[in-house]
């Protein structure tokens, strides 16, 4: 014979059901509170040190601070950072007015203290990488580079800056010539210069093949070959139309201290710009 069903088995069920969703339910809400009071508590940090770095770049505006990692408050309460990104576009350095920065902190110290009342005089930063982007724009306002219209600024090998020719390997491909660029001296790469200069009363379309050599803070733009026409399509300039022309190539302008204390070790060309790259160990975040 069959044992006849409680009626109040049913409700004790529904009972947990709604418990067990109230329980749910509240931990969904304190795992939103406490991830926007991760978020919140980062967003400060961030803009603290955002305004600190404005102040040292002598900024109008704010630059971009990004502190890495997941939940912020472990890194805080520890004051250790794993990695901090800043950067900043229109910077004045020097002659420079245009000037983009891009800085990796890593392995950084920040008491969580001195970052809540502002203090970013006792961030450590245990390695640090830093680049600035000067654009053709600037460039073109150094002297003598003033007397090319319309400077732009391309890559080019140093093997073509240096004999008019990319190496090539058997098969055609200009493999060994990569190689060779990514074995050279970081402090100097092949540039290419064009733009129009002013010839017997004519305006006519030049190309210079140079190389562009970092020396301290200064870079140098060392002016090798002349063509006419356009990229490797061209006709050599005469030897003696050189010799009156390469000046207007040969320039040279000073980045200043890269910010935060790095010194310039690598110089890349990209179209249109020139970075600069520099690292630095154990250096403080207001240093210079």
């Amino acid at each position: 014979m069959s044992r006849p069903v409680s009626p109040v088995a049913p409700e004790a069920a529904k009972r947990r059901g709604r418990r067990t969703r109230r329980i749910l339910i509240s931990l969904a809400v304190l795992v939103a509170i406490l991830v926007g009071a991760d978020f919140g508590l980062a967003a400060f940090a961030e803009h603290t040190v955002s305004q600190k770095a404005r102040q040292q770049l002598g900024l109008t505006d704010d630059p971009s601070v990004t502190i890495h990692g997941f939940p912020f408050i472990t890194q805080a309460l520890s004051g250790d950072y794993s990695r901090i990104s800043v950067s900043a576009s229109g910077v004045p350095i020097q002659n420079l007015k245009d000037v983009d920065i891009n800085a990796e902190l890593k392995d950084v110290t920040a008491p969580l203290s001195d970052l809540m009342n502002g203090n970013t005089s006792a961030i450590l930063v245990g390695k640090l990488e830093a680049q600035v982007t000067i654009k053709a724009s600037d460039i073109a306002k150094i002297d003598p580079l003033t007397r090319v219209e319309d400077l732009r600024i391309e890559p080019s090998s140093v093997e073509y800056v240096q004999t008019g020719q990319d190496a090539k390997d058997s098969s055609g491909s200009d493999q060994d010539g990569k190689q060779q660029e990514e074995e050279q001296d970081k402090s100097k790469a092949g540039i290419r210069v064009s733009g129009y200069v002013q010839i017997a009363g004519q305006k006519i379309e030049i190309f210079c093949f140079a190389m562009i050599e970092l020396h301290g803070t200064s870079i140098d733009i060392v002016p090798k070959r002349l063509q006419y026409g356009n990229d490797k399509e061209t006709t050599v300039v005469p030897q003696a139309v050189q010799q009156a022309l390469l000046p207007n190539f040969k320039a040279t302008f000073d980045t200043g201290d890269l910010p935060f204390a790095v010194t310039p070790t690598a110089v890349q060309v990209n179209s249109g710009s020139v970075t600069v790259k520099g690292e630095a160990q154990n250096v403080k975040f207001t240093g210079r």
